[in-house]
């Protein structure tokens, strides 16, 4: 049976996997094995993290929503409670978008929430 060399294989592992991992610090930098765990770690932030930025996003919007509110001597809970009674379809982003570039819109939607 024939001998399989398969150094060109690993270099080209190696270096991809350092070339992912430039920037750490020490040798998780510089030696493949120390890189290879501290990559697999910080994929697994990574990961976690685009999660956990939805949810934040989403409590940014929140708040934002319930300081225009409250302008308007009205809650945040009120508020979307009235606009799903009334089927107006606007996600928390775009509420909030409304209640910081456009005021004048958010006024009218809480007026229309409090009828």
């Amino acid at each position: 049976m024939s001998r399989v060399k398969r150094g060109v294989v690993t270099k080209k592992r190696h270096k991809r996997v350092l070339k992912r991992a430039k920037g750490f610090w020490g040798l998780r930098s510089r030696a493949f094995k120390k890189a290879y765990e501290t990559l697999v770690r910080a994929m697994e932030f990574a990961f976690i993290g685009r999660k956990l930025k939805k949810r934040d996003f989403r409590a940014l919007f929140i708040s934002r929503i319930s300081a225009a509110c409250k302008k308007h001597d009205t809650s945040y809970s009120r508020f979307i409670n009235s606009l799903n009674k009334l089927n107006i379809k606007l996600n928390r982003k775009m509420l909030s978008q409304l209640a910081i570039f456009e005021p004048k819109a958010f006024t009218q939607l809480v007026e229309m929430a409090k009828k």
